[in-house]
């Protein structure tokens, strides 16, 4: 299956984090296929990030609202009655959790919480909620987790987006009888495209040292993770969105994995050296200083959403690399990246054929 322009022409469709890297990219997705998107968030601050550079707000009817300012959230979701939701909003990153656990934890879980609380009273058609691949019990196996793996976390981010997927599944559970939408979580991890600043992430963390012409640091080079494309994923997500809109209460599982071939699955190290190569110059160098112990292996076994959805990945990793770099390239040019983010929109949506 591939996504249906039609289907999200018109429709009402709330983003949560449409601020952020992955939410700006589908709140563009979203727009150029003419929905009427409603983006809610926290304030982007960096101008280098996606939102701004891209000029998102010309884009969306924009709100800059904390998830746990209940009144405002309620507010926001009532007058908008959005017929799907999707839910990025979150403290996204590992090492400011370990940083600010308590926040993370505000943030992912008791925010989760307060949305699908105020989503209950304007009753959307679905709910997505994104989450991530470090949702698991990484045992350490090394072996790609599916849908029905236990859920884990060794840090206060990963434990808190396992714990949002408790949070799903008690609302699912709870008020089921109550009315309650068609609700799903996704799950997908080291997504990597233009406009991610993130620092502590290992391309953005790459590609602002290759810019300033120094060695780059890298952490555990043999860590392997399921690298994709940005908008891999999140045509995913609008693919399970507009399954779920249009299939009968539990014909789709309750969660998703979207993740790269096994093949496709790469160390750091080779993910740097991609980068290096596509970029022209470059280094790195390992400082082993991270305090957050991550498993070593980390994959996805996305057969699930292959079979019903049959969703497939577009690019290959070193396109992944190649597309996010030609960003940065354009950047550092003073180009427009705003129609750099287009111009790969519609390569993307040619190749993948919707």
């Amino acid at each position: 299956m591939t996504v249906t322009p039609s289907f999200w022409a018109g429709r009402r469709v709330l983003v949560t984090g449409h601020t952020g890297f992955k939410g700006g990219w589908l709140a563009v997705l979203l727009h150029q296929m003419g929905a009427h998107v409603t983006g809610l968030s926290l304030a982007a601050e960096d101008p280098d990030g996606f939102f701004l550079r891209v000029g998102v707000g010309d884009l969306v009817d924009s709100h800059i609202v904390d998830l746990l300012d209940r009144p405002r959230l309620d507010a926001v979701v009532r007058a908008t009655e959005p017929e799907i939701v999707f839910h990025l909003a979150a403290q996204a990153l590992v090492l400011p959790g370990i940083e600010e656990p308590v926040e993370t934890f505000a943030t992912n879980v008791v925010g989760t919480a307060a949305l699908l609380s105020a989503c209950r009273q304007a009753a959307p058609d679905v709910i997505l909620v994104i989450t991530s691949d470090k949702v698991y019990a990484n045992d350490g196996a090394g072996r790609a987790f599916t849908e029905a793996d236990p859920l884990g976390g060794g840090d206060p981010y990963s434990a808190s987006k396992a714990a949002a997927e408790l949070v799903v599944a008690s609302w699912r559970h709870t008020y089921a009888t109550n009315g309650l939408p068609k609700l799903a979580t996704a799950r997908a991890g080291n997504v990597i495209g233009g406009g991610d600043i993130g620092y502590g992430r290992l391309v953005p963390d790459l590609l602002r040292s290759f810019a300033a012409g120094q060695p780059a640091v890298v952490r555990n080079p043999g860590s392997r993770r399921p690298w994709q494309f940005v908008l891999d994923p999140l045509a995913g997500y609008l693919a399970y969105a507009e399954r779920l809109a249009t299939s009968e209460p539990g014909a789709l599982p309750p969660s998703l994995n979207f993740g790269p071939d096994a093949g496709e699955a790469l160390t750091v190290a080779a993910i740097a050296d991609l980068a290096i190569e596509a970029w022209g110059s470059g280094s790195w160098e390992c400082v082993r200083t991270d305090p957050t112990a991550e498993a070593p292996v980390l994959t996805l076994d996305a057969t699930l959403a292959r079979s019903v959805l049959a969703w497939e990945p577009v690019l290959r990793v070193s396109e992944a690399v190649d597309w996010t770099v030609d960003w940065l390239r354009c950047q550092v040019d003073g180009g427009d990246l705003a129609s750099c983010c287009l111009s790969q929109v519609r390569s993307y949506r040619a190749r993948a054929g919707w």
